[in-house]
C-alpha cells in the first residue's frame, strides 16, 4: 500500500435529523449541537493522529445546503457517501480509497474513544495485519481497517444491530484475513450512552432536559 486514508461517515448535523435516537432525551436542537461537535472532534483526531489522510464522506452531497455553515479544516476533504444502505455506502468508499492503492480506516464521528492515540494503533496494525476492528460495546464496530478489498465484508449485514461485529468478523475469517482487534468503545447513540461523552464537552444531558422542560411549557402555554 502507498499510504493510509481516514474516511470519516457523517451526515449533516441538522435538527430534526441528527442523532434521532438521542431526541427524546436532547430534543432536536441539541442533538443536531452534539452531532456537530462529535463532528468537529473527530475530524481534529483524525487530523492529530498524522498518520494518514482525512476524508469526510457526507450525506447529503457536500456543496448541499445542508453542510452550509459547518467549517471543516483545509486538510481534510470532502466525498459524497451516495445511495444505499450503510454497507453499500461503506463498501464503496473501501473500494475507492483501496484501488487507489491506500489502506483506509472507516469510522464514523459517534465514538469519542476514537481519539488519536487509538487512530495511531489502527495504523501500526494494518502494518501487519489484513483488517483491523474496534467493537462497540452494543455489538457494532466504531472501526474498520482494511488493505484488501471484499464485497462480503459489507453485503447482508444486518446493521444497527448487536451481531454486526460479529457477523464482519466472520466475514473476515471465512476469507481468510488475519484481524485484529481493538479495545472496545462506546458509541453515543442513546440516552444511556450519554454518560460516556468527555466531561470537557460540558453535559448536554442537562441541556437536553432544559430544552425538553421549555418545550412542554410552551405546550401548556399554548393550551
Amino acid at each position: 500500500m502507498n499510504g493510509l486514508r481516514i474516511v470519516v461517515f457523517a451526515k449533516a448535523p441538522l435538527p430534526g435529523q441528527a442523532k434521532t435516537r438521542l431526541i427524546p432525551a436532547l430534543g432536536p436542537d441539541a442533538a443536531a449541537a452534539l452531532a456537530l461537535r462529535m463532528l468537529h472532534e473527530t475530524l481534529a483526531q483524525a487530523l492529530a493522529a498524522g498518520c494518514a489522510s482525512v476524508e469526510l464522506c457526507a450525506s447529503p452531497a457536500p456543496g448541499s445546503a445542508a453542510w452550509a455553515g459547518v467549517e471543516v479544516a483545509p486538510a481534510v476533504c470532502w466525498t459524497e457517501q451516495g445511495e444505499g444502505d450503510l454497507g453499500a455506502r461503506m463498501a464503496r468508499a473501501a473500494q475507492r480509497v483501496l484501488a487507489g492503492g491506500d489502506a483506509v480506516l472507516l469510522i464514523g464521528t459517534d465514538c469519542p474513544a476514537l481519539d488519536a492515540a487509538m487512530l495511531k494503533l489502527a495504523a501500526a496494525a494494518l502494518c501487519s495485519t489484513d483488517a483491523v476492528m474496534a467493537p462497540s460495546a452494543d455489538g457494532g464496530y466504531a472501526l474498520l481497517g482494511l488493505k484488501r478489498f471484499h464485497p462480503s465484508v459489507f453485503d447482508d449485514i444486518i446493521w444497527s444491530t448487536p451481531t454486526v461485529a460479529a457477523m464482519t468478523r466472520a466475514r473476515l475469517a471465512a476469507l481468510g484475513w488475519n484481524t485484529q482487534l481493538l479495545a472496545e468503545v462506546h458509541d453515543i447513540d442513546e440516552a444511556a450512552d450519554l454518560c460516556w461523552l468527555p466531561a470537557a464537552w460540558g453535559d448536554f444531558s442537562a441541556r437536553g432536559t432544559t430544552a425538553l422542560e421549555l418545550d412542554e411549557d410552551e405546550e401548556a402555554n399554548e393550551q
